[in-house]
Formats: structure tokens, C-alpha cells, sequence
């Protein structure tokens, strides 16, 4: 006859937030470096024309990839919350860029929704704030870690 006090021995004890931090760690550095391997070899390729929310969709998709074979090998839970990194990024370059002054060349008389869409995704033009570099800074580094967790939460349900 199993009792309340048997089903407590076989629970695992919780781990220590040291481990958990460090582990949260090494996930988001595992998602940055997918990104920028995926970076690295795009820039090694060279390949002209290429649309910026095509690298969004490879910023998205090869990290996804990775969390997933990760997640299969050895499922953790912590690699789902990765996501909130990106977020975090997302929101102090936010901050940054609507601090910013606009200028004739750097977004002249934009809002604060057109001052973001347009240095974050070059859409419909670019912004001219931080030389233009709002993807590359923020957004597909943003989507590498959203991936990285998406496909960390499919193989952790695949697992169990």
C-alpha cells in the first residue's frame, strides 16, 4: 500500500537557482549562437537580394530547429523561457530608439508605432536610427531566442 509519506521519497528535490540560472544561461547563449552561425554563414554565402523578412523567417527557424534537437536530448523546461530575453532586448532597444531624436534622413516627424515598425522591421522603409541596424540588433536576435523556445516546448511535449 503506497502512503502520502512513500510518493514523497521518489519526488525529485528541487534544484538550486545557481543551477537553474546557469542553465538558463548556457540555453539563451546555445539560441544566440544557432542565430549568429545562421548569420555567419549568411554573410559567408553572400547572397544578393535577399528579403529582410526572409532572415526573419531563418532567425525563427534554425534556432527553432536546434531547441527542438535539444529538447529531445535532454528536455528542460527552462529552455521554453528563453523567449523572455528576446523580450526584455526587444523592449530596452524600444526604449532606446523612442528616446531618440528625429532628423531629416533619421525619421523625420514619426510617431512612436512608425519609429519602432520602421527601425525594427524596415517597414515601409527604414528608419535611419541606429544606422539602420534594428534587425540586426534587436529583432532577428529576438526571434532566435523565440524560436529556440518554441522548438524547446514542441520536444519537450514530444518527450513526455
Amino acid at each position: 500500500m503506497d502512503s502520502l509519506f512513500e510518493t514523497e521519497k521518489h519526488e525529485r528535490p528541487a534544484p538550486s537557482p545557481v543551477r537553474q540560472a546557469i542553465r538558463f544561461l548556457l540555453h539563451t547563449l546555445v539560441a544566440l549562437a544557432a542565430w549568429v552561425g545562421l548569420m555567419a554563414l549568411g554573410y559567408a554565402l553572400n547572397p544578393s537580394g535577399v528579403p529582410q523578412w526572409a532572415i526573419l523567417a531563418f532567425s525563427l527557424a534554425v534556432p527553432l530547429m536546434v531547441g527542438l534537437i535539444i529538447a529531445l536530448i535532454r528536455p528542460d523546461e527552462l529552455a521554453t523561457m528563453v523567449w523572455l530575453v528576446g523580450l526584455i532586448g526587444l523592449l530596452i532597444f524600444g526604449q532606446w530608439v523612442l528616446q531618440m531624436p528625429t532628423a531629416p534622413g533619421a525619421c523625420l516627424q514619426c510617431d512612436r508605432t512608425e519609429k519602432l515598425t520602421r527601425t525594427f522591421f524596415s517597414f515601409p522603409g527604414p528608419s535611419g536610427l541606429i544606422d539602420n541596424d534594428g534587425p540586426i540588433l534587436a529583432t532577428w536576435p529576438a526571434a532566435a531566442l523565440l524560436g529556440y523556445s518554441i522548438g524547446a516546448w514542441i520536444g519537450t511535449r514530444k518527450r513526455s
